[in-house]
């Protein structure tokens, strides 16, 4: 279970399930509820809806606060511990996380392009990578998030991911005319990164019985590792990756 623990955030407020607020919070808390290990609860937030959060009879045990707005609001009544924010192109992630200037506990990921690489970041903050979006050109190459998952490896660069990952294999999608990245394909990539082998060929497969078989054969140091760089990634849908993940044997049915 260290490779799928505390994986899946929820974004149940973004596209394209588009929660109303109380049914993204409703659906949270049930969640929270039946607890299973894959997921960690943290409900994303964007800043602009914060004061709608806050008048809801129910709040999450966690918020990753996703900034849309110029400024980030005041949050320091709400438990977030997680500020998602886009590096303007001429800022470095260390200028940026000086001018938030979070308080402790409260961990910055700075959203760049999968192919950017080569970047320095400083303790306590990480990358965030997207993998999709609502149009084809959104997808990043194989070829992108393999390096930009190289360079994490390689550099020790924690990272999340978000946007696109809807199922655990890397699938097509005729309405996008893509490949979708897959999820499970996304953390065993990361696993073949932190083995030195190149991560592109585990990003690309589509053989649903390859991915299994490496997921059982991946070491336990290997799995603690790759989690530790690999943090978690945003899914709006919180029942599919489990629904993926118990269909393929590798988490319990009645987990």
């Amino acid at each position: 279970m260290t490779l799928y623990a505390d994986l899946v955030d929820d974004a149940g407020l973004f596209p394209p399930t588009s929660l109303h607020m109380d049914e993204a919070l409703a659906r949270n808390r049930r969640d929270l509820e039946q607890g299973h290990p894959v997921l960690t609860h943290r409900f994303l937030c964007p800043a602009g809806r914060l004061d709608r959060l806050r008048g809801m009879d129910y709040l999450p045990q966690r918020i990753g606060l996703i900034c849309d707005m110029d400024e980030l609001p005041d949050f320091g009544d709400l438990p977030v511990d997680y500020v998602e924010t886009k590096l303007p192109p001429d800022m470095s992630v260390e200028e940026l996380a000086a001018r938030l200037d979070l308080p402790d506990g409260v961990r910055l990921w700075a959203e760049v392009p999968a192919r950017k690489t080569s970047m320095e970041v400083p303790e306590g903050a990480g990358l965030k990578v997207r993998c999709g979006g609502a149009t084809g050109e959104e997808f990043p190459p194989v070829e992108h998030l393999g390096q930009f998952i190289r360079s994490c490896v390689e550099n020790g660069i924690p990272f999340k991911a978000s946007a696109g990952l809807h199922h655990a294999v890397r699938h097509f999608d005729p309405s996008l005319g893509v490949d979708r990245h897959g999820f499970l394909n996304l953390v065993l990539a990361v696993c073949e990164a932190v083995e030195g082998r190149d991560p592109a060929p585990v990003l690309r497969t589509t053989d649903v019985g390859h991915l299994v078989r490496l997921s059982t054969a991946v070491r336990e140091e290997t799995a603690r590792r790759a989690r530790r760089l690999l943090v978690s990634y945003g899914s709006c849908n919180t029942t599919a990756p489990l629904d993926d993940l118990r269909s393929l044997g590798l988490v319990e049915e009645d987990s």
